[in-house]
């Protein structure tokens, strides 16, 4: 789910990476604060479209981001609908999709480099807590990368089912992946420990 860098010159893309993370965390906490009433909904979606014309990708970009949601948001459905109104579930599912959609508007319009120096900075009065802000952008770098790479495994996993003539399957592709992405970490970490990462 994690899309990448878009370039262009909107205002969006303009606009430097630790404002924009704090616009995105405001949004984001106003999102989940709204009321479960139906036109602030609808607000929030007709806002969240208006995001993304701003930003040059236009609202077919939305819907893509949002259709690779549709599990995420089923899953978050089904696990209220027994429990909470129709209302509710429906306000519930909007907002996660719609703070989701704007956090993957920040990757659309902002390099993952100027993001992680702007996290890094973000984190630097933290350590006077022990918070080491290097280490912390290591980490989510190196998490940005891999993602894509896990995803690599998958399809190799997919295409290696059908090149056996087995059926496709979420459940039979689980194992490999997890032995494979388990190898990559291994390999990864020697990479980090021969560089002198502690």
């Amino acid at each position: 789910m994690i899309s990448l860098y878009r370039p262009g010159t909107s205002l969006l893309h303009r606009m430097p990476a630790g404002p924009k993370l704090v616009v995105v965390a405001g949004l984001a906490t106003a999102i989940s604060l709204l009321p479960a009433n139906p036109l602030l909904l609808a607000a929030v979606l007709v806002a969240v479209a208006g995001c993304y014309l701003l930003a040059g990708t236009g609202i077919a970009e939305a819907g893509r981001q949002l259709w690779r949601l549709r599990w995420v948001l089923l899953v978050v459905s089904l696990s209220q609908v027994f429990f909470l109104p129709v209302l509710a579930v429906a306000a519930n599912v909007i907002r996660v999709g719609a703070v989701v959609l704007v956090a993957n508007l920040i990757t659309l319009t902002t390099r993952t480099d100027r993001l992680i120096d702007a996290l890094e900075r973000a984190l630097r009065p933290l350590r006077k807590l022990g918070v080491n802000s290097d280490r912390v952008a290591l980490m989510l770098s190196m998490t940005i990368t891999t993602i894509p790479v896990i995803a690599g495994f998958a399809a190799r996993i997919r295409e290696a089912q059908r090149a056996r003539g087995v059926t496709v399957s979420p459940f039979a592709a689980v194992v490999p992946l997890l032995v494979m992405a388990l190898k990559h970490a291994d390999d990864l970490a020697d990479a980090l420990v021969a560089r002198g990462a502690d």
